[in-house]
């Protein structure tokens, strides 16, 4: 493929793309097409299988480098583990129900998510593994937590037709996003981009989908478009 379209599919997704990036991302691209050449017939083997959890895994997101891992599972827990050695580095331990879903800020990697059916959210350390807030809120189940790609904010959804939008540094309430109109059984986020003129959330898995644009400030409606009847 042309190494400069690429480039500029890259930058359209990724707000920390730059122009002054440019140069860097495209020497990057075809290091990896000489690679993929050159590795065609690369095989790949089962390098090691984790007794991660005592029960059930939910969910699995790996940092932006691929050098750790985290696991969140119903035993009401989040472990960060080293994807070279497969040695856990930390537990993150305090919530009271299921631990649903976690993300890393990627690109950053230094702070992870968690989101549980506790109806609550935490922000964690990656490097130490320690708790730096809670936030709540949500009468429901949080099902989805994701950070903006500068790591400044947090949004969460919820089972309770809810998504929040928290400020990472002050751990204040940005805006709360009701679904109202919307008949659903969750709102899970499947992309969160934050800009100066506003965010986008695109839900998902959901029985009627709609995707609604507003402003970061005062959560203010900017845009809605139709329900329909099928996924997003």
């Amino acid at each position: 493929a042309d190494v400069d379209s690429l480039v500029y599919a890259i930058a359209d997704r990724e707000p920390l793309a730059t122009p002054a990036r440019y140069k860097q991302i495209g020497h990057l691209i075809k290091i990896l097409q000489s690679r993929l050449i050159q590795d065609g017939n690369r095989k790949f083997n089962l390098a090691k299988v984790l007794r991660a959890h005592s029960l059930p895994l939910t969910n699995i997101a790996l940092n932006k480098a691929g050098s750790c891992f985290i696991t969140g599972s119903y035993d009401r827990s989040c472990k960060i583990w080293d994807a070279r050695t497969g040695e856990e580095m930390h537990n993150l331990e305090g919530h009271r129900n299921v631990v649903y879903t976690v993300a890393f800020n990627n690109p950053y990697g230094d702070k992870v998510a968690t989101g549980s059916f506790d109806g609550t959210s935490k922000l964690w350390s990656a490097e130490t593994g320690q708790l730096y807030t809670t936030y709540e809120g949500h009468s429901g189940e949080v099902v989805c937590v994701e950070f903006d790609p500068q790591s400044t904010l947090l949004a969460t959804s919820s089972m309770d037709q809810t998504a929040k939008i928290f400020d990472v540094e002050t751990s204040e309430e940005v805006c709360t996003l009701e679904v109202g109109d919307v008949y659903m059984e969750e709102i899970p986020l499947r992309q969160f981009h934050c800009s100066n003129f506003g965010f986008r959330i695109g839900p998902a898995q959901i029985l009627r989908v709609t995707l609604i644009v507003r402003n970061t400030e005062n959560a203010e409606r900017v845009h809605k478009l139709p329900a329909r009847k099928e996924e997003t």
